[in-house]
């Protein structure tokens, strides 16, 4: 299988893990030779409750037995995404009463664009350096790092990059400023948190020039980090919200999300501003479904500053130079890319899945499942400590 995997799946590095996965459950990933793993990653942070969740698969085995796809999104009433939709809205602030479903977090951030555009009838677009809002053309144009993005140039033009947390850097929003779009925790960069207030001080900028403001929550929501999303600690709210990643308990999915006076702007001029086939799909948005009201209504939330807590508490050591981030969304800064990557791979041998960041080499990814116990955060912090003390 790995021979054909290698010959026909079209790979991005020369050295992917390439586990042979038979199954998943839980916390734990199994090999066709069911060997172990102990999953630190959660599919990159899309695996809200863990591996095979029967709340999710019982929800799901229900819906194949009905139908799977049936219309383009917006024509035909269904359940699911509705029932998704109003609950993703009963628990946000008022201004964000209306969302639009995709397949991703990218297609997230392509229609938040698109909507701050015609919103503001202006172009100007201000982005963060080192930011990361996904990799289709629109999405790579804010995003902050030349690198990833010289080779497919010319992107989207009038962007405009200023440095996360930097408060000076404020006065380059203005009247001519459509939109500024931030990740609430920058991911790529090293899960890197706001800091002096800085999201209302950059929302209350925008509200001064007539700009709106998109939040990036597509890694940092769905109770990563302890709330709903992070921008609910910071006494403010975005006018357009972008999720996508656990809100999908497994399966894919994106949406934007801002007023309805902003949404009803993508229904004229043109007619279909914003189209989607998938977006809205039943099977996806019963995932969905399932899995935020598993977030909401259990403690899952609560325990997560708590479970950061017990990674901080266990995670001391002299290679270990930081530990940023936020919840179950945290990012190990060491001296050098070299020891990272000697730790992921000796941690693959001995059952524990770390994985990078996409843009800190120095920063290795702890994501785990919302789900994942107190044992099992010990188990996995053992392991690490042990291979740290071998690294060398």
């Amino acid at each position: 299988m790995k021979k054909d995997f290698l010959k026909y799946q079209a790979q991005t590095t020369d050295t992917p893990l390439a586990i042979e996965v038979s199954h998943a459950k839980g916390s734990y990933l199994y090999d066709t030779k069911n060997k172990k793993y102990l999953d630190f990653i959660a599919g990159v942070s899309a695996n809200t409750l863990g591996h095979s969740n029967p709340i999710i698969t019982n929800a799901i085995k229900k819906q194949v037995d009905k139908y799977l796809h049936v219309m383009v999104y917006g024509e035909f009433i269904q359940k699911q995404p509705v029932a998704l939709a109003k609950l993703l809205i009963d628990n946000l602030p008022t201004n964000l009463n209306q969302l639009y479903f995709v397949n991703s977090g990218t297609e997230a951030t392509e229609g938040a664009l698109k909507l701050a555009k015609k919103v503001t009838k202006r172009s100007e677009i201000i982005a963060a350096k080192n930011g990361y809002h996904g990799n289709t053309q629109g999405a790579m144009s804010v995003c902050g790092v030349e690198e990833q993005n010289r080779a497919f140039r010319p992107l989207l033009p009038n962007i405009k990059f200023i440095e996360f947390n930097n408060l000076n850097n404020l006065v380059q929003i203005t009247s001519k400023t459509a939109c500024v779009i931030l990740e609430t925790i920058q991911g790529g960069a090293g899960f890197i948190v706001p800091k002096e207030n800085y999201l209302k001080k950059v929302s209350d900028r925008c509200k001064e020039v007539g700009a709106l403001l998109i939040l990036d929550e597509i890694q940092s929501g769905i109770g990563r980090t302890g709330k709903l999303f992070e921008f609910m600690n910071h006494n403010m709210s975005p006018d357009i919200l972008i999720t996508g990643k656990g809100l999908g308990g497994g399966l894919p999915i994106g949406a934007f999300i801002a007023s309805t006076a902003m949404m009803s702007k993508l229904k004229e001029n043109p007619k279909l501003g914003h189209i989607t086939t998938f977006g809205g799909n039943s099977l996806i948005t019963t995932s969905a479904l399932a899995t935020l009201t598993e977030v909401l209504k259990s403690n899952l939330m609560l325990k997560v500053l708590e479970k950061e807590k017990l990674f901080r508490k266990l995670l001391v050591h002299s290679e270990i130079k930081e530990i940023r981030g936020k919840g179950l969304m945290l990012a190990l800064i060491f001296e050098t890319p070299e020891i990272v990557n000697q730790i992921i791979l000796k941690s693959l041998k001995k059952g524990l899945l770390l994985f990078w960041l996409l843009f800190e080499k120095k920063a290795l990814r702890i994501t785990p499942p919302l789900t994942i116990s107190d044992n099992e955060i010990k188990e996995g912090c053992t392991i690490l400590l042990k291979i740290l003390d071998t690294t060398n």
